[in-house]
């Protein structure tokens, strides 16, 4: 998982969990999504036309519009809960072994379903990893949860995560990855790629700021594609990684989707590292 994209642009059509699970390499994101009541409609038409077009995971999280982004993915998932994979995320100042598990019958309950398929620490807080771990393991067994990964861990977190007891269990790391935003390629994808670890690209259009690059806009012309189409088939290039754009619109949802048709050459690979060029050195864990 997660080795060197090739030179030709082909995306990976799925990515496999360590547990076997095979799961498409481009999902939905909801960031935002459930903060206007007159919004609702759209959004949950949107998550329910992605599923339709096979972007089958939906992240979300307790902490998205205060619980308010999984009611849309719940209102989403009715009659289709069988064609999704579910993922949400507790958030650190609820990561106790208590908190934990009372923040997971919450979102249970607001996300109408009876379990979650990948529960994520939402990034590190004050609460030791070796309680949030135990309560993972007990929503494990009690069948609230499938998998159980994190967010916005950079390698020494991860280390520190796996030398606790259970903490090699972890099946994804969720963290900001686009064109522009390149910092993971040094040491942590590498390190995911060593330890069976998915990554999920969160934020790949950079909260829209690539929408507008002359790169991928150069790119997009040769194809007849979009900057965002262009921006997310970079992504999609790398396997192991699942691409979690948010689209709160039936059209953007299907632009996404188109994304995965896609082939970048050598030369657009070329062009958008000249404008987004490759980090030489490790950086911080970009965050948002």
């Amino acid at each position: 998982m997660n080795s060197p994209p090739d030179s030709a642009g082909t995306a990976p059509e799925s990515v496999v969990l360590r547990d076997g699970t095979a799961l498409p390499a481009l999902g939905m994101g909801t960031w935002k999504m459930g903060e206007r009541a007159a919004q609702r409609g759209a959004e949950v038409a949107a998550l329910r036309r992605g599923l339709e077009l096979g972007l089958t995971v939906i992240d979300t999280a307790e902490m998205y519009a205060d619980g308010g982004s999984e009611r849309v993915v719940g209102e989403a998932l009715a009659g289709l809960r069988e064609q999704a994979f579910v993922v949400t995320k507790v958030l650190p100042s609820n990561a106790s072994r208590t908190g934990t598990l009372a923040a997971c019958e919450r979102s249970l309950e607001r996300l109408r379903v009876e379990a979650i398929d990948l529960y994520l620490l939402h990034w590190r807080g004050s609460h030791p990893l070796a309680e949030t771990l135990e309560a993972f393991a007990a929503l494990l067994r009690a069948g609230k949860i499938r998998r159980w990964g994190v967010s916005n861990f950079d390698v020494a977190d991860l280390r520190e995560l796996g030398a606790l007891p259970g903490g090699a269990a972890c099946a994804a790391n969720q963290v900001y990855y686009a064109l522009s935003e390149r910092g993971v390629e040094v040491q942590l994808l590498p390190w995911h790629a060593a330890h069976g670890v998915v990554t999920m690209a969160y934020c790949p259009l950079d909260e829209g700021r690539l929408l507008g690059h002359r790169a991928l806009a150069g790119v997009a012309r040769r194809h007849g594609a979009t900057a965002a189409q262009v921006a997310l088939a970079w992504l999609l290039r790398r396997p192991g990684t699942i691409v979690i754009p948010k689209s709160g619109r039936v059209a953007g949802v299907e632009e996404n989707a188109a994304a995965r048709g896609l082939r970048l050459d050598a030369d657009d690979l070329a062009q958008l590292d000249a404008a987004f060029p490759p980090p030489a050195r490790k950086r911080p864990l970009a965050m948002i």
